[in-house]
């Protein structure tokens, strides 16, 4: 937003502009998935315990998400603030599976 001043001087009208800065804190933040792609090498079970013992998802879920993973290639397992998805993500990939944040899509 830009703000005009006048001020009037001796010799003329002095038209001067500023910015304001307008930044807030209550600006909308996007949240951001947690991915975990497909390993052929981890046994599904073990898929469904990591996501249990990490998320705290029924088994139900965990399973859900395990076969998403194995059919598609890929599955959305979290999605919310940035910082949580990176700790999350941080933690399956301790657990060893493959896992990326990305930004959700609107």
């Amino acid at each position: 937003m830009a703000q005009t001043t006048r001020r009037r001087t001796a010799d003329a009208d002095v038209v001067t502009e500023s910015e304001i800065s307008s930044e807030t804190s209550t600006a909308t933040k996007r949240p951001w998935d947690v991915v975990v792609w497909n390993d052929p090498v981890t046994p599904m079970n073990v898929v469904v315990v990591i996501f249990k013992r990490i998320f705290g998802y029924s088994n139900n879920k965990c399973t859900q998400l395990m076969l998403t993973v194995h059919h598609r290639g890929r599955a959305v397992v979290w999605t919310g603030e940035r910082e949580r998805a990176e700790r999350y993500c941080v933690k399956v990939q301790v657990a060893g599976l493959q896992c990326t944040v990305e930004e959700a899509a609107s």
